[in-house]
C-alpha cells in the first residue's frame, strides 16, 4: 500500500452536514458487513469531499466519495485488471484518483474492489451492483445513476448493464453507461492474441517454460502450483530478446528474436513484458481456477506472418485446440449480448497499447445484431494511453450522456471535439473526426 501513500491528504473526519443528516436517516443495506468509516481522500478530488470505506457481506471493499456540493447524481465505477491479488481496503483509492475529475464535477462516486482477485466478469458485475445498492440504502436514491467501466471494467460494466440495468419491475437502476478503453469484444475474443504471443515467444525463446520448469502447454499460463514471479518473467524476456536494453547493449541474436516476435504479434516493445505477464499470471488464474484446467484458446489453424521465416515459424510453433466446454464457460461469464437498455457512450484511444480500439467496433456489431444501435454512441481519441485518458474526454462524454438523458436525442460524436473545447483546455481535447 506504500504506492498509495503519496495520493492522500489528511484524514477528513468532518462531513457535509446535509449528507450526514441524510445518511443517519437511512437504514443500512443488508449487503453491508459494517457501517463505512471515514478515510482520507486523494488530494486530486479537491476540497470539501467526504470519503468513506466499507466492505460488503461478500468481502468486496468499496470506497465512496461525496462532494459537499453533490449534484445528487452517482457514478458507479468498475475497475480494470482483473487484479490477481487479494483485494485490500484502499485499492479503489487509486481509481478514485484517476477519475477524480468526475467528483470535481459534483458527482458522488463509488468503486468496489470485487470480492476476490482473479477472473470473473459476472462476479465483478454483481459486486459493482451491490455497491450501488449500498450507496442507495445509505444516501437515498440519486436523481441519476451512471455506470462507468474502464479497461476490463468496461467488460464488467457492459455485463452489469445487461444484467442489472433494470429492476424486476422494469425501473432503471442505471440511467446511462460510460465505457472507456473497454474490453468490449467479450471474453472469448479478448485474450486470443496473448495466447498467440505465448506460442510465438516460446518458438523463438524456448524459456517460458524453460527446461527446469518441466513441460506444460503455453495456453495454461502456468501450472496450478507454479510460483514464478514477475521479476523472473522479466529476466527471461530480457535474456532472450534484450527488451528494455539499448540497441547498443543488445546482442544481434536478441535483436533478431525481438524483431520477429514484435512483427508477428503486432505488440510494441515497451508492452511486451506487460502482455506476457497477462498471458502468464492471468491465464494461470483463468484456466486453472475458473475453467477447471480446460483450454479456451485455439491456434490450430492460425497462419502466423511477418517474421523472417514464416514457413519455419508455422511449422514449429506450438499448436493447441480449444475445448468447447471452456469456450462455453468463458462465453457465459464474459461475452456480451448487446441487449442494452440504457443510453451508452464509449470512448477509446486510437493508439491504446493494451486494448485495441477495434474492441469498440466489435461491440458496436454486437449491439447492432441485437437491434440496439440507437442506444450506442462511440468516439475515438488520438491518445496512446490505456489506463487514463485526458480529463476533457471524460467531461465531454459525461456531458453528452447527460444531454442524451435530458433530451432523448442521441449525441453525434462528430461534435465531441468542439464540445470538449468548450468544457476543457484545448490540450485536454483529443477527439478524432467521426468515421
Amino acid at each position: 500500500m506504500k504506492r498509495l501513500a503519496a495520493l492522500f491528504g489528511v484524514l477528513m473526519m468532518a462531513s457535509p452536514a446535509a449528507a450526514a443528516a441524510q445518511e443517519t436517516a437511512r437504514t443500512p443495506s443488508p449487503l453491508e458487513a459494517a457501517a463505512p468509516t471515514p478515510i482520507g481522500c486523494p488530494a486530486s478530488v479537491g476540497r470539501d469531499v467526504r470519503c468513506l470505506s466499507g466492505r460488503d457481506v461478500n468481502g468486496a471493499f468499496y470506497i465512496i466519495a461525496l462532494p459537499a456540493t453533490w449534484n445528487h447524481k452517482l457514478i458507479v465505477h468498475t475497475h480494470g485488471g482483473p487484479r490477481t491479488g487479494d483485494p485490500e481496503a484502499g485499492d479503489s483509492l487509486e481509481d478514485l484518483d484517476r477519475f477524480s475529475v468526475m467528483v470535481k464535477q459534483g458527482y458522488a462516486w463509488i468503486g468496489s474492489t470485487y470480492r476476490r482477485g482473479g477472473y470473473g466478469v459476472r462476479m465483478a458485475a454483481e459486486d459493482a451492483d451491490n455497491s450501488r445498492k449500498i450507496f442507495w440504502a445509505r444516501f437515498g436514491r440519486p436523481e441519476r445513476t451512471l455506470l462507468h467501466g474502464q479497461s476490463w471494467g468496461g467488460n464488467v460494466a457492459a455485463k452489469a448493464a445487461e444484467l442489472y440495468a433494470l429492476d424486476v419491475e422494469g425501473r432503471a437502476n442505471y440511467d446511462g453507461v460510460l465505457l472507456t478503453n473497454g474490453v468490449l469484444m467479450g471474453g472469448t475474443r479478448a485474450y486470443q492474441f496473448r495466447a498467440d504471443l505465448r506460442a510465438v515467444y516460446q518458438f523463438y525463446c524456448g524459456n517460458h517454460p524453460a527446461r527446469q520448469d518441466g513441460a506444460y502447454p503455453v495456453w495454461q499460463g502456468l501450472p496450478a502450483n507454479a510460483s514464478m514471479t514477475r521479476a523472473e518473467l522479466r529476466r527471461r524476456v530480457e535474456e532472450c530478446t534484450g527488451a528494455g536494453l539499448s540497441q547498443r547493449d543488445r546482442r544481434a541474436d536478441q535483436t533478431r528474436r525481438l524483431r520477429n516476435i514484435l512483427a508477428v504479434t503486432g505488440i510494441e516493445e515497451d508492452q511486451l513484458v506487460a502482455h506476457l505477464s497477462w498471458a502468464t499470471f492471468l491465464f494461470q488464474d483463468l484456466v486453472q481456477k475458473r475453467l477447471g484446467g480446460l483450454n479456451p484458446f485455439d491456434n490450430s489453424r492460425t497462419i502466423y506472418s511477418g517474421s523472417s521465416d514464416d514457413a519455419a515459424l508455422n511449422a514449429g510453433v506450438e499448436r493447441f485446440t480449444a475445448d468447447p466446454r471452456a469456450v462455453a464457460r468463458l462465453a457465459y461469464d464474459a461475452d456480451l449480448s448487446g441487449l442494452i437498455v440504457a443510453p451508452t457512450v464509449t470512448i477509446h484511444a486510437r493508439h491504446d497499447p493494451t486494448v485495441t480500439w477495434q474492441a469498440d467496433a466489435l461491440y458496436a456489431a454486437t449491439v447492432a445484431a441485437a437491434g440496439r444501435s440507437g442506444l450506442l454512441a462511440q468516439a475515438l481519441t488520438d491518445e496512446d494511453q490505456h489506463s487514463k485518458l485526458q480529463d476533457g474526454g471524460y467531461l465531454t462524454a459525461l456531458d453528452a450522456l447527460e444531454r442524451w438523458l435530458d433530451t432523448g436525442e442521441r449525441p453525434d460524436p462528430a461534435t465531441f471535439q468542439q464540445r470538449c473545447l468548450a468544457l476543457a483546455a484545448a490540450s485536454a481535447c483529443r477527439f478524432l473526426p467521426a468515421g
